[in-house]
This record gives C-alpha cells, sequence and structure tokens, in this order.
C-alpha cells in the first residue's frame, strides 16, 4: 500500500530527558512531540502521517560547544553507550524511513537516533 503523505518533525532527546541547564530547549522539543502525536490523530484520515526524529548528540555546529570540548565530550561518551556523537548522515536514514512506504502504518511514534542515550 503506497505510504501517502507525511510530515516527520526533528525534536530531540531532551524531549524525553531533559538535560541540566535546557528547560526551555528541552520543553520546546517536547512540545514537537506532543505536536506531532496530535496532528498524527487529526491528518491521518486525511492519508497524511506525521511522526517525530528524536536524535541524540549530534555533530553540528548547533551542538559543537560539547563536541568541540574534550572534557564535555568525555563526560558525554559516558552517557551515550556507543561512546561518541552521531554524525547527521546517520540521522538522514532514519528520516528516508519515515517518508518511505516501508512506514505506511507508521504515524504518531518517535525515532530515537542516540547511541543509546535513552536507553
Amino acid at each position: 500500500m503506497p505510504a501517502g503523505s507525511a510530515i516527520v518533525n526533528i525534536a530531540s532527546v531532551n524531549a524525553e530527558r531533559p538535560a541540566p541547564g535546557q528547560a526551555v530547549y528541552s520543553l520546546s522539543k517536547a512540545g514537537i512531540v506532543n505536536m506531532t502525536q496530535g496532528f498524527a490523530k487529526e491528518l491521518a484520515g486525511k492519508g497524511i502521517r506525521v511522526n517525530a526524529v528524536l536524535p541524540g548528540l549530534t555533530d553540528t555546529h548547533f551542538a559543537s560547544a560539547i563536541t568541540q570540548d574534550a572534557k564535555l565530550m568525555g563526560l558525554m561518551k559516558q552517557l551515550i553507550p556507543m561512546a561518541r556523537a552521531g554524525q547527521p548522515v546517520e540521522i538522514a536514514p532514519a528520516v528516508l524511513f519515515l517518508v518511505s512506504n516501508a512506514s505506511s502504518y507508521v504515524t504518531g511514534t518517535t525515532l530515537t537516533v542516540d547511541g543509546g542515550y535513552l536507553c
């Protein structure tokens, strides 16, 4: 069966586990998850699936304050079972899955890509 239309929101693992000093950021990401679930229910009847990807620490410009600081990265590696930051190319396949026919019966969910951080 065709996948129809799909919306994929990008949230963060902070939506589920707020980090110290990041309350407002975490709140905004939790709001994206809640919005995803609400719109999934509202739009399913129109053939539109709505899901979210929750990346963990990813080596981007935004996260460079952490990834470029050896001390902070050392602390993060202790929290991430895979002991590293993800790469943007590792997040993209999750989005691709959620917009593809392979996820034609998936809506209102979150797909975590975090190296095991939320385990």
